[in-house]
């Protein structure tokens, strides 16, 4: 299993980016999906959760300028951001919870992509 992270990029305070991550390989289901990011010297904290049927989590930081999303036909996992800060510079995780085939479910993680927003 492998969840494929996109989207991130640099952006100006203010500005919008959308990230992406899709769950690949072999497995029955996918579970738990959400978004983290780790800042530089920082904790790796949870930015949003979504689960199978759509219910979502926020961080309380992020609730209003951040929307979560899947799609679970295609096991991908969206994040809208707008309004970004200088302080949402991170690298961006994505996160999973999968049931491969012949296996009882795991958490997965994604390499990361780095979003920077510049003041």
């Amino acid at each position: 299993v492998q969840l494929q992270a996109s989207g991130g990029g640099l952006v100006q305070a203010g500005g919008s980016l959308r990230l992406s991550c899709v769950a690949s390989g072999s497995f029955i289901a996918v579970h738990n999906m959400a978004w983290y990011r780790q800042a530089p010297g920082k904790r790796r904290e949870l930015v949003a959760r979504i689960n199978h049927g759509g219910e979502t989590t926020y961080a309380d930081s992020m609730e209003g300028r951040f929307t979560i999303s899947r799609d679970n036909a295609e096991n991908t996992v969206f994040l809208a951001m707008n309004n970004l800060k200088p302080g949402d510079t991170a690298v961006y995780y994505c996160n999973a919870d999968v049931r491969p085939y012949g296996s009882t479910w795991h958490n997965y993680w994604g390499q990361g992509t780095q979003v920077t927003v510049s003041s």
